[in-house]
């Protein structure tokens, strides 16, 4: 019997003190503010309010429902501005994954002034290191996808982000850093390569590079972090391939070189999306953040 709005008519009472002017609040009028009262009383068969107080006053029982009504109101409110937001596209979860294991240095900054300009909006990360990170955008696990590869899947849209070279890295005192030219895969072969832990056929230096000459590396050697791989081919524990603007970085600091793969190899990078929810708001949002992308200022 106890309902909705029932606590706003008490909190109506408590704030204006009088049948009349708790009425012109609620839009209704004062007999039938007194009519909820005095069907609530005799549900219950308790007294509520103190009427012949000016202004009135609460009784035990009433000020029981009142801190009630302090307790749901405000969650009811909350509820129904979520519920507005999420039917307008304005709150939800962003679940984002990235095959590029070495971009978050300029996707932080733009995460922080996502999480700025749509605060309803919950963010959060899955691993890149998925076989088949493409299927786990098409069945729902995730939203966005950093990719480099913009495979023809019915149903994902691909956003152009920016074009990079993958270069090959190199410890400064290894052989082939002082090639001249551009390094060739045949060079490679009695190479360990380090990379990051994903499927060899989605290494850029192997499906573009390596797998068209017939060429392998004698090994290969995985690593989760960048700052690791970097210390592994300055201590000569292999060689690497990354993108122009992480390896510029590293160069600088003197601990690598890098070098050119054949005539280049070159890259385009796309944030991926489901059709579907790509004109959601809050996914608008962050490809309008993406749109101003420019390849990382470092080089």
């Amino acid at each position: 019997m106890l309902e909705l709005r029932h606590l706003k008519t008490l909190t109506a009472l408590r704030a204006h003190g009088s049948l009349a002017a708790a009425a012109d609040e609620l839009h209704v009028t004062a007999s039938a503010v007194s009519h909820q009262l005095k069907e609530l009383e005799n549900y219950y068969d308790v007294s509520l309010v103190n009427r012949r107080t000016r202004p009135l006053t609460f009784t035990p029982a009433g000020k029981a429902v009142l801190k009630l009504a302090d307790s749901i109101l405000p969650q009811v409110t909350r509820t129904k501005a979520n519920l507005k937001r999420l039917a307008h596209g304005q709150a939800g979860r962003l679940r984002l994954a990235s095959e590029c294991h070495s971009c978050f240095d300029w996707l932080m900054p733009i995460l922080n002034k996502y999480r700025r300009e749509w605060s309803d909006v919950e963010l959060d990360f899955a691993t890149g290191f998925e076989p088949e990170p493409h299927h786990l955008l098409l069945e729902g696990d995730i939203d966005l996808l950093i990719t480099a590869s913009n495979l023809e899947l019915e149903g994902v849209a691909y956003q152009p982000l920016f074009e990079y070279e993958s270069r090959l890295v190199l410890s400064p005192t290894h052989p082939l850093a002082e090639e001249t030219t551009a390094i060739q895969p045949s060079q490679l072969a009695d190479q360990t390569l380090i990379a990051y832990p994903v499927e060899a056929k989605r290494l850029d230096i192997i499906a573009k590079f390596m797998t068209p000459a017939e060429v392998s590396f004698k090994q290969i050697r995985t690593t989760d972090l960048t700052a690791m791989l970097i210390q592994l081919v300055a201590s000569e524990r292999g060689v690497a391939a990354l993108p122009d603007w992480v390896v510029a970085e590293y160069e600088k600091k003197g601990w690598v070189v890098s070098r050119p793969l054949g005539h280049g190899i070159y890259c385009q990078l796309y944030a991926a999306t489901r059709v579907s929810s790509k004109d959601t708001a809050y996914m608008q949002g962050f490809a309008n953040l993406l749109e101003g992308l420019v390849k990382p200022a470092n080089l």
